[in-house]
């Protein structure tokens, strides 16, 4: 037996309902006097899967690795705070996202929170999002690509692995 397309129409709506709903409670634990972006538990710990998953082979293996996404996780929030207040407002919401259990599970596959989710995982999400049929989500996989690549190659301790010798001393 088939799935009708009023059934199909219908647990859409629901979905939609739930994620709108899930989204409006995210925003009402953060409180409505905070207009700037915060980056709350939940975002970095998606964040700390994240980061590995996109510098998969330019993050520096053992002692220094937890440093460098520490750093670039911390430049990833100081470049959203200079983005325009309603920018951050879209990226707070794509963090809400990522944080609410059952719209991480359906946008994701991720399913036991970003704490015990395998860069395997993480990845596999970051592909799918990357070339998927829905351009809000191509969209939100290039916010979080960029804004993890930016932070990182704002990093002097980055520079070497590109070439770059640093800004010409004079402009320094």
């Amino acid at each position: 037996m088939g799935t009708s397309r009023r059934t199909f129409l219908a647990c859409g709506g629901l979905a939609a309902l739930a994620l709108a709903a899930g989204g409006a409670l995210y925003r009402a634990r953060q409180g409505a006097a905070s207009h700037r972006f915060a980056l709350d538990g939940e975002a970095q710990a998606a964040l700390h899967a994240i980061v590995p998953a996109i510098l998969a082979g330019a993050l520096p293996q053992g002692a220094g690795r937890a440093g460098a996404i520490s750093t670039t996780i911390d430049g990833v929030h100081q470049a959203i705070l200079g983005l325009p207040p309603a920018t951050q407002q879209e990226v707070q919401d794509l963090f809400g996202l990522l944080a609410l259990a059952p719209a991480r599970r359906l946008l994701t596959g991720i399913s036991g929170g970003w704490e015990r989710a395998r860069s395997e995982d993480v990845a596999a999400f970051l592909q799918d999002w990357r070339l998927h049929r829905l351009g809000l989500l191509r969209t939100a996989y290039h916010a979080l690509h960029d804004l993890v690549l930016g932070a990182w190659y704002a990093q002097p301790a980055s520079w070497a692995a590109t070439g770059y010798p640093g800004p010409m001393k004079e402009l320094a």
